[in-house]
Order: structure tokens, then sequence, then C-alpha cells
């Protein structure tokens, strides 16, 4: 009787397991992230889920997130999590690079990458990410991820560089958005990675446009640049990804990947699949 949890900064995702052989249970909500929000914060915004899931039996729970930063985050979650599941045996809290790992490696070694609404990454042994190109968060860093791409469109936008039947195409779609409200959503809103990652999807749908097509292919080349390729090993080892932008841009991911003579590996929408197979092989080895 496991319960997993999947917490990106957007939404996540439940997933029930009882039994080796029955069909799982799954089960959504809003993002977690202990790094902003407090345990009163986090108690009303799983309200729902929560209530959906206290007629489960519950022996073990796995919970993976973003904001997992250290000991004190880690300890808001269980914290958080322990009287709503009384009877869990099991509450291990991990972030979401182990997640990642996990997920798309197994047992086995390879370099994890996330590219979602933020972006991570780390080498793992097959037990424990051993290296890490530490990143540095929405606004110094998350190179190659929905909330990268959705700023560097908005910059784009702003300086009136987008090429007039871009333009075009943005303003019918969004508006004529106005410099002082995107300020405001970028320095004083609530989430603003989210937010700007909302913007994303306008380049997926535009991507075949030459202009689109470099923005989202510079900001790969700038995650591997500046993290997959200061890896020890990145030469032999795969090179993994799990994340929405990885999984629906997965087409220019592998071009940039190949042309910089990387191994690619498993792309996923989404680490909960091999992190269900991962835990039930463990609980229940065949």
């Amino acid at each position: 009787m496991i319960l997993l949890i999947e917490s990106g900064s957007s939404k996540t995702e439940w997933r029930y397991i009882a039994t080796p052989h029955e069909a799982y249970q799954r089960f959504h909500s809003l993002g977690i992230n202990p790094y902003y929000q407090t345990p009163e914060e986090i108690e009303v915004s799983q309200k729902d889920v929560l209530t959906q899931l206290s007629k489960l039996a519950v022996e073990e729970i796995y919970y993976y997130g973003t904001g997992i930063t250290d000991d004190s985050k880690r300890a808001i979650i269980s914290n958080w999590l322990s009287p709503n599941f009384p009877d869990a045996k099991i509450i291990q809290v991990d972030n979401d690079l182990i997640a990642a790992a996990r997920s798309l490696c197994g047992d086995d070694s390879g370099i994890a990458c996330i590219l979602g609404t933020g972006s991570n990454s780390g080498f793992f042994n097959g037990k424990a990410i051993t290296e890490q190109i530490p990143p540095l968060g929405f606004w110094l860093g998350d190179e190659g991820s929905g909330g990268f791409l959705g700023k560097q469109l908005i910059l784009a936008y702003l300086h009136h560089e987008l090429p007039n039947d871009l333009r075009d195409l943005f303003i019918k779609r969004f508006g004529e958005l106005n410099r002082l409200e995107i300020l405001s959503r970028a320095y004083q809103g609530e989430y603003p990675n989210r937010w700007f990652a909302g913007f994303s999807k306008f380049l997926f749908d535009h991507r075949k446009h030459p202009y689109c097509y470099q923005m989202i292919e510079h900001a790969f080349q700038e995650f591997i640049r500046l993290y997959v390729s200061k890896y020890s090993e990145v030469e032999t080892q795969k090179i993994h990804f799990t994340g929405s932008v990885a999984f629906y841009y997965s087409d220019i991911l592998k071009q940039v990947l190949r042309k910089n003579r990387y191994h690619v590996g498993n792309i996923s929408e989404s680490p909960m699949a091999g992190l269900t197979l991962y835990h039930k092989s463990k609980r229940w080895p065949e």
C-alpha cells in the first residue's frame, strides 16, 4: 500500500499502489514548493486531494518534489504528511532530481536532467546523485526550462525583437501586454516562473518558425553548455530527460544533443511512470 507523490512548481501527481497487480489510482492537485510555501499554505492547497486519499490505507509514502533544498524543507513536508497519514510506517522525502534519476535510470548510472517549469541535472551512479552542477533558479538560471523560454519570449516582445508576423500572432493570442503589468507579475506576483512558463506554449505552437526554433535551440544549447557538458563522465554516459518541455520539444532536444555528440537516453513527460516501476520492484521484487 504505497503512495507516491511527485510535485513540481505547477502540479502534483499522486499515485496509490495497493498490490503489484492491481491497477493504481491517480490523483492530481496544485504544485507544492516548501521553499516558497508555508505548511499552512500547503495544507490549504492540497485539501481536496487529501480528502479523497483519507479513505485509503497507506503504509509507505515516497514524496519527491521541487524546493527540497535541505533538511529544513524536507521536515516541512514530513511534518505535513505525518498527521494526514497517521498509519504510514515509512515517509521518505527526496527532491525532484532523485525522482528523475530513479525514474529514468532505475539502478543504472546516467546523467538525469529535468526540463519542465524549471531545470536541473545531476550524475546518478545507480544509487545516489554523486555529482551535480548546481542550478541557479528562475532569475539566475533555469536555462532550457519552460520558465526560461517564456521569459526569453517576453523579453523579445518587450524589446520589439519579434518578427512582425510573430508579434501579430502574439498580440492576437495574449493581447498587447503592458510593460508595468509584466514587471508587476515578474517581481511582485506569486510564482513568476509559472506565469512565464505559460508563454512557452506559444513557442511550441510556432516552433517551425525560424525565430522560434532558434530561440528553443539556443535555450537547450545553453542548458547543455552550462550544466551537462561539465559532468566528468558526459562522454560515456547516456543523458536522460524528464519534464514537459523535454518531452514536447524532444525532436529539437535530440538534435542539439547529437550536434554535441552526446548519447541520448530516455525522455519522459513525467517521472511518475518510471517511479512506479522502481518502487514496485523494490516493494515486490520478482
